[in-house]
Parts: C-alpha cells; structure tokens; sequence
C-alpha cells in the first residue's frame, strides 16, 4: 500500500491510518467476541502498510490499548495515537471528563497499557464544557514539556476551539467526523489545510440512503469497479492533502477492503458526479 503520507511534528505516517475502536465487544464494552481475529487484523494492517493506529483509554475501557500492545508491541515505525478526556461508564454511554487531574492519570495509564515511554499522539477525546478549557489545554501542555508526549490533537472540536487551543498548545492534528455524505465540518478541515493540521476522520465511510444498498452512490461505485467503502476513502484521501481516514473493523475481510482504497485513484468526473449526487 503506498498512498501518499502527512507530516505532522517530527511524526510521517501514510494517510490511510486504522481506527482501533471496533476491536471491543458490543457497545464498545469488554473484549471482542473474537479475540484472535482482531489481534490478525492488527498484525495484518501493519503488513497491508498501515503505520497510524489510533485508539484511546475509553475503549473497552482499556480493552484496544491492551490488544495493540498485544499484537504489535515494540512498534517500530508504527505510531498509535490514543486520546483521554471522554469516560465510557457502560455499552455505548460516554462522559465528557477534562479535569486535569484526570486526563494526567489517564496519560500515564496510557503510557504503561501501551509499554510507551513516551506516547506518539495524545489528543484530547473531547472538550469538557464544566471545566475551563484553558486549564485542559494547559494540562496537555504540561506533558508535552515534560515529554510524556511527543505530539498533542484534539478531538470533535470547532474553528474557534482549535484557535483556542494554538494560544496554548501546538495542534498537530484533529479528529472529526467527515465522509461523503456528512460535511458538517468542512469548516474544520479548510483551517486544517490552511494551518498545516493533520485532520484525521473518523466515521469515514459514507452512509444513509444515499449509500444504501442499490443507492446513487453504490450505483456510482459499481460504475467504478469498487465498493461504497472504497469510494468513501478513495474520495477522502483526494479531497485534500491533510486527510487521515482511520476506518475500523474487527474483521480481516473488512480491513483489505478497506485497504485496496489506498490503490484507488478517482477522476474529475466522479468527483463531480459524487458531489452532484450529494447535492
């Protein structure tokens, strides 16, 4: 796989990175039904020539940190990027928790789960509207000094958030969700190409009735020779040069699908004709 790379900080990674979300059970809670094959479909993301593997504390909790470290601990060139500031207390229930004190903890969790002195990417899961964010930010501040990190993100965040954020700390990357048929933070990613920020996309492959089975874009897709997953990457991955897609999957037949994206060029006419169906 060879698609084309990002730099952000001291940091390369090819820019079709993996999602490790969905290497958990039900809900996002306890270990996966099948622990084996998401261990292969981690090994088997690096072979395909993922090296970005993104996670964080509150899956599992814990479970797809520890399943990582498992399956490709010591990394190498790999960089996995784990986020904290969004507890799961139960299936597929989330609470936004920034208190500094907490997100500190949660790094130095982080960094013994993932057997990392210092970890790769640490972003901010989501901004925590009960505490100030200026004390969030200087927290992350803090740890990059200390170098318990080597590079900050934020996630689910706004222009405006993002600028506050860069009073403070160096923003390498952002993680929003974006796919062909949800550009609700176009906005978000213009800025990121503006400023140089790796916008990494969760959420990435197209869905709803446009997507459906049978749909306009399916339809589109096998006009192209490739599936609705790929279509959505493909487009991604072109749509501007700061894109990070980071499909997930717990299943090996799912992650070479997804990876066959990276080898998918599209044309100034399905990119007119994707955009005029979404219209």
């Amino acid at each position: 796989m060879n698609p084309p790379t990002f730099t952000y900080a001291n940091q390369t990674v090819h820019r079709l990175g993996f999602g490790a979300m969905r290497i958990t059970g039900p809900g996002i809670w306890g270990y996966p039904q099948d622990r084996a094959e998401c261990l292969a479909v981690l090994r088997r993301a690096v072979e395909l020539g993922v090296d970005l593997i993104d996670t964080a504390d509150s899956y599992g909790p814990c479970v797809s940190e520890e399943l990582i470290t498992e399956a490709l601990h010591p990394y190498d060139h790999v960089k996995i990027a784990t986020k904290a500031g969004l507890l799961q207390t139960g299936p597929n229930v989330w609470v936004p928790c920034g208190r500094p004190d907490y997100l500190r903890q949660q790094c130095e969790l982080s960094l013994r789960r993932l057997s990392q002195e210092s970890l790769d990417l640490f972003q901010l899961h989501r901004i925590d509207p009960t505490v100030p964010m200026d004390e969030q930010f200087g927290l992350l501040k803090a740890l990059l000094d200390e170098g318990k990190v080597q590079t900050l993100g934020l996630s689910e965040v706004s222009v405006d958030e993002i600028k506050a954020a860069q009073e403070t700390i160096p923003v390498a990357t952002v993680q929003n969700l974006y796919n062909v048929t949800n550009r609700k933070n176009k906005d978000v990613l213009n800025y990121c190409q503006e400023q140089g920020i790796g916008f990494i996309v969760w959420f990435p492959v197209a869905a709803g009735d446009l997507a459906r089975s049978g749909g306009p874009l399916d339809t589109l897709a096998v006009t192209c020779g490739v599936t609705v997953a790929q279509l959505s990457l493909a487009w991604l991955l072109h749509c501007s040069p700061v894109t990070i897609p980071i499909p997930g999957t717990s299943k090996l037949t799912h992650l070479e699908e997804n990876c066959a994206a990276a080898h998918i060029t599209l044309d100034d006419a399905t990119f007119a004709a994707i955009d005029a169906i979404v219209a």
